[in-house]
């Protein structure tokens, strides 16, 4: 007896399938191209410069706490569950890095709620702040999670295109203006950001800061990479600015900053209304996690020296691969921060960036992303950007120097 066909999503679940590309032709749901270039990778041996994630672990110092906080000697493991927004020693370190280095004031047991990743933060405000009749503000290209969230609550996705040009990609302020309305309900923002490793300068901070003004609109920031900037590139955090500290709820984690991806140990932070409002949602959600981690970001915290040589470290090896890309044929912007660079196929004579990305591995042995797959299938922007691909330079300096060889053999 034949098997039933697998049921295709109905709902909510079908629009966050149609806002994140899952839908296959015959209904089914797919897998993401990150899926699929990582499996690529995988298969054939190329180099996985697709997948932003280190391949050096983060201090040792920082992971050893973290075992000492689960060693089976120890008087008091934390291996239950910690406090729903999160310990307050890590509280109380958010708190003290956020005044160190920004000069923001917030009360560690109202303003402050520890989530698994920032992937989560950014979940948790869009489903407690945003629903049907909403409109969600975004910059594209966009970190995929975005669309996946505004579809969860029922908001509608309005995008803003940031453009390439002689200075990076910058924001496009008149489209800025005209896709923030009444209906606006929350602007979500990325900066630095991935995946154009553009970090947004003050003056189009403030472009944003009088929209959502404007609008009375909820602002939330992701600024994951807020310490992997380069050539002086100042990362802004949005709620330092004028009128914005009371309607900003500024998303941060450990993963980026310290090299442990996997440890997922995030937080948000702004005014207590919104961060209470998230911490309603995020309750059920993962409800806690990271018992033993978090003790040891409390601790990683308060260390200043390691983001300063992760972001040291990172520079040179985005100059490598930036360097190779453009001897192989590719039109580079050089970002100003983050793990990642974008790469214009187009002077290579590849007009499609998924194609090629498919290609890429017979063709010289490495992998990367398709910037199409930051877009909205189908937008002004998805086909300015089609013959983009997105690599990452968060690896080994020797894996990086074998495959700027390896996409050599395109300039041939």
């Amino acid at each position: 007896m034949p098997s039933a066909p697998p049921p295709s999503p109905s709902g909510r679940w079908r629009d966050v399938a149609h806002a994140t590309g899952l839908l296959a032709p015959d209904g089914a749901v797919a897998s993401t191209v990150f899926a699929e270039m990582s499996a690529l990778a995988t298969r054939t041996g190329a180099l996985n410069l697709g997948q932003g994630f280190p391949d050096v672990d983060g201090p040792s110092w920082v992971r050893r706490a973290a075992a000492d906080a689960i060693a089976p000697d120890a008087e008091h493991g934390a291996n239950q569950y910690p406090p729903g927004p999160g310990i307050p020693e890590l509280r109380g370190a958010v708190t003290a890095h956020q005044r160190r280095h920004y000069g923001l004031d917030l009360d560690a047991d109202t303003e402050v709620l520890v989530t698994t990743g920032a992937t989560e933060a950014i979940a948790a405000a869009l489903l407690a702040l945003a629903g049907p009749g909403d409109d969600v503000v975004t910059l594209e290209p966009c970190y995929d999670s975005y669309a996946a969230g505004i579809a969860l609550a029922g908001a509608r996705h309005v995008t803003v295109p940031l453009v390439p040009g002689p200075d990076g990609f910058r924001l496009d302020t008149d489209a800025l203006r005209a896709a923030v309305t009444p209906r606006t309900r929350v602007i979500l923002l990325n900066t630095p950001h991935n995946p154009t490793g553009t970090v947004l300068t003050r003056t189009e901070l403030e472009a944003v800061a009088a929209a959502a003004r404007a609008a009375d609109a909820v602002v939330v920031t992701d600024e994951v990479y807020e310490h992997l900037t380069f050539d002086g590139a100042a990362h802004v955090p949005l709620a330092t600015l004028p009128g914005m500290a009371e309607r900003t709820l500024t998303v941060s984690s450990s993963g980026k900053t310290f090299s442990l991806t996997g440890w997922k140990i995030g937080w948000v932070t702004g005014p207590e209304p919104l961060v209470t409002a998230v911490r309603t949602v995020k309750q059920f959600l993962t409800y806690v996690s990271g018992a033993p981690f978090q003790p040891a970001i409390a601790r990683a915290l308060a260390d200043d020296a390691y983001p300063r040589e992760l972001a040291a470290s990172l520079a040179s090896r985005r100059d490598l691969l930036c360097d190779g890309l453009e001897a192989a044929g590719f039109g580079v912007v050089r970002p100003q921060g983050t793990y990642f660079v974008l790469a214009d196929a187009g002077p290579l004579g590849f007009d499609d960036g998924t194609d090629l990305c498919r290609r890429l591995p017979g063709l010289a042995g490495v992998v990367g992303v398709p910037v199409a797959a930051f877009c909205t299938a189908g937008s002004p922007t998805a086909r300015a950007l089609r013959s983009w691909v997105r690599f990452t330079f968060v690896k080994r300096e020797d894996v990086l120097r074998d495959a700027v060889a390896r996409l050599a053999a395109l300039a041939g």
